[in-house]
């Protein structure tokens, strides 16, 4: 399931429209704001996907910035934002969305909202190159956590044992599809030294734990209800989901994304040759 879905407008871009209002100062740029995302969101869904469809959407993001011209703040700069956004998420035009998070860049630079931007996209290429180097081979970085029930969790305590590193989310469809599976070579496997961690991109941790119990999910899960925010999920550049990745007992990657009769397989394999 991919990150960036079609309605992401307002739910999966840096911030959210409420997290726009919530961490600023209510203003009638905020408000005005929020009311235009509204709308954009209702088109989107009554099918109106083409910058000429929503043609009318956004020249009342340039009506906007054009009332609030020389008005250097986060309120301001968010507008432009999500004006760039629409661009890259639903009008698939990353040229135009480019020009405008440049545009942003340059005219709100100082503010409070484009240091966060520019923050979180120094982590995000951190995190691209960390992703690209987790390939069959390469030993996958260690992480020191707490479980969802407040114990300690980390690779380290597992070395010896062949550990999948499950990225998942029970709202993910694809996730729910794979779990029986999951479960079927977890107990199949577990005796003979097979472990799994879960690292849940859930918001809900209630949620998560009734779904878990439900399918009999017995292994631990690293949750921060942060979503797409996941502290790991962040670390390890994880851009969709499923996203798994099998150790041997040297903690070095020995498989991928491997789903079905794939991952029982390879679990198989990995542990007849310890």
């Amino acid at each position: 399931m991919r990150k960036k879905l079609l309605l992401a407008l307002a739910a999966t871009t840096l911030f959210s429209v409420n997290a726009f209002v919530s961490v600023a100062v209510a203003g009638d740029a905020d408000t005005q704001l929020k009311a235009l995302v509204t709308q954009v969101n209702a088109d989107i869904k009554a099918g109106k996907k083409t910058e000429a469809a929503l043609a009318d959407d956004l020249k009342q993001f340039d009506a906007l910035l054009a009332e609030h011209k020389g008005e250097k703040t986060d309120a301001v700069a968010r507008i432009l934002y999500m004006k760039a956004t629409l661009y890259a998420e639903v009008l698939n035009n990353p040229k135009q969305a480019d020009q405008l998070m440049q545009q942003l860049k340059t005219d709100f630079k100082g503010t409070a909202f484009v240091t966060k931007l520019e923050q979180h996209e120094q982590l995000q290429q951190q995190a691209e190159k960390v992703r690209a180097s987790l390939i069959v081979g390469a030993t996958f970085p260690d992480f020191s956590e707490k479980d969802v029930n407040g114990q300690p969790l980390s690779l380290a305590s597992y070395k010896g044992k062949v550990v999948l590193i499950d990225f998942w989310a029970t709202w993910c469809g694809p996730c729910r599809g794979e779990i029986p599976n999951v479960v079927a070579t977890y107990k199949k496997y577990h005796d003979q030294g097979f472990e799994i961690v879960g690292i849940s991109l859930d918001d809900d941790r209630q949620k998560l734990l009734n779904y878990t119990k439900q399918m009999d999910m017995t292994w631990p899960q690293f949750f921060d209800g942060q979503g797409w925010s996941n502290k790991l999920a962040v670390k390890y550049g994880i851009e969709s989901i499923p996203s798994a990745f099998l150790l041997n007992g040297e903690g070095k990657i020995i498989g991928t994304d491997l789903r079905g009769e794939a991952l029982t397989q390879a679990v198989a394999k990995a542990l007849a040759k310890k």
